[in-house]
């Protein structure tokens, strides 16, 4: 794709709450009405065949709390507590594995948080043998995890390759001083430049960078200075994501003022900044505030259109079912969805009782799952064919999605599509938009209220 241009005014016009689509339904319509006793039956269904598995693991420690952060954290300086977690880790792992099939494959494995490098390196090289036990992992595996490069050795870097992981996302978010003292995460650029040198040197084959716009005291001059800075460290992808002001849902962003917040104009100059800058690097605009490099495997899926979208974001395997273990993890297999208990001391409780610590959890319908194919497919292929569409489903799509197909008219004559008798095209500038347009095809979003999900910029 070339470079891209943004109309700040256009984008005005679309910038309102919206869900990303990491599943439809999104989690806010998980239940605690769903039995952990028909999450139990759909497990065992599930494992009926050997299909591939994508795990994910929340490790929710930090030793500071970053104000911008809409994550679920445990902030504690208690190294202690990691070892604990990780015990209680081995207990879901033990209660899972007795409804596991042995034959199915790992692909593809994940560490988010938190922060998983708040395990030290021995911790970290027996959670890797925890999983190898129970699970077979592919030689191939893609295995990411998230770096905080504050509070990091070399030792964490190698512990991480020696058990299996490939690929590796440093959060930076910005690298002015400025910033950083705003949102309480000091991080020097020769601090994440000395952890990219390790990773490089560790053989890891793929680095991402994590970005935030629309910070405390952010300018496009100070933003450009740090795409600069970490355009430098050759990055194979970058994650820009919009700072997302819900301070009713996370009470710590009421730190912010909100005259030190860029205002809206602004905001929206940050991001046209971001998506210029990085296009005219030779970065691809893959959407949803994510970029990877022209031969990078996500911009070829995209090409190939064998682009997945699930709970970890952008993925070649996102047909995996999703077994995910840790505090308010979400599991995702043959339409229904789980998510394990959020706070701690009852996640906790529930493993001493010798229980999956499922909270909540949603089985699709029918309905659901066409919706759910359809919204993957336009923000994965950024189109849909309407022939293709209706072979995939097993119906007349264009029939089935009829109305949604008539109220399109205004984002076409916006420039966000371009429609033909054979189905739609996503432009450069609807890429930028995706969310409003999968919109499009939720019915559930008419009835949301306005402060349910984030502004889609």
């Amino acid at each position: 794709m070339s470079a891209l241009r943004v109309d700040l005014d256009l984008i005005k016009k679309y910038n309102v709450a919206g869900p990303r689509y990491t599943s439809y339904p999104p989690a806010n319509y998980f239940s605690a009405d769903v039995s952990r006793e028909v999450v139990l039956q759909r497990i065992r269904e599930n494992n009926e065949s050997a299909g591939d598995l994508s795990l994910y693991f929340h490790l929710p420690f930090c030793q500071s709390l970053c104000w911008f952060c809409g994550c679920t954290t445990v902030i504690t300086t208690q190294q202690g507590q990691s070892e604990t977690y990780l015990k209680y880790l081995d207990k879901e792992l033990d209660l899972m594995e007795a409804q596991m099939n042995r034959d199915r494959q790992v692909v593809q494995l994940h560490f988010g948080g938190g922060t998983p490098t708040f395990l030290t390196p021995a911790e970290l090289r027996r959670l890797g043998a925890m999983i190898r036990r129970r699970f077979r992992v592919s030689e191939d595996v893609e295995a990411g995890v998230e770096i905080d490069p504050r509070r990091i050795g070399r030792d964490h870097i190698a512990a991480l390759r020696e058990i299996g992981f490939n690929r590796a996302s440093l959060g930076v978010q910005d690298h002015n001083p400025e910033v950083q003292a705003a949102v309480h995460r000091i991080q020097p650029f020769d601090v994440t430049k000395q952890t990219v040198d390790w990773i490089r040197h560790t053989g890891f084959k793929s680095l991402n960078i994590d970005l935030i716009y629309g910070l405390p005291y952010q300018t496009p001059a100070s933003f450009e200075k740090t795409i600069d800075e970490v355009l430098s460290l050759n990055p194979d992808r970058f994650a820009v994501f919009s700072y997302a002001h819900v301070p009713w849902i996370k009470p710590t962003q009421r730190v912010f003022k909100d005259e030190d917040l860029p205002s809206p104009e602004t905001k929206l100059q940050l991001l046209k900044l971001t998506i210029e800058k990085l296009t005219d690097a030779g970065f691809v605009y893959i959407g949803m505030d994510h970029f990877a490099r022209a031969n990078d495997e996500l911009a070829v899926a995209q090409r190939q259109k064998t682009l997945q979208r699930n709970f970890q974001g952008y993925s070649t395997h996102g047909g995996a079912d999703i077994y995910s273990f840790g505090m308010s993890a979400i599991s995702q297999a043959q339409g229904v969805y789980w998510q394990n208990i959020k706070e701690l001391p009852a996640y906790y409780a529930a493993l001493d009782g010798n229980e999956l610590p499922i909270a909540k959890g949603y089985v699709m319908t029918d309905d659901d799952k066409i919706r759910r194919t359809t919204i993957m497919r336009l923000m994965c292929d950024l189109g849909l064919d309407y022939s293709s569409m209706s072979r995939q489903l097993q119906l007349d799509f264009e029939t089935y999605f009829s109305a949604e197909l008539q109220s399109l008219g205004d984002l076409e004559a916006d420039g966000l599509i371009v429609r033909n008798r054979d189905g739609l095209e996503v432009t450069n500038l609807g890429r930028l938009l995706i969310r409003n347009i999968a919109m499009r095809f939720d019915p559930l979003q008419s009835v949301r209220k306005e402060k349910t999900f984030s502004r889609t910029i």
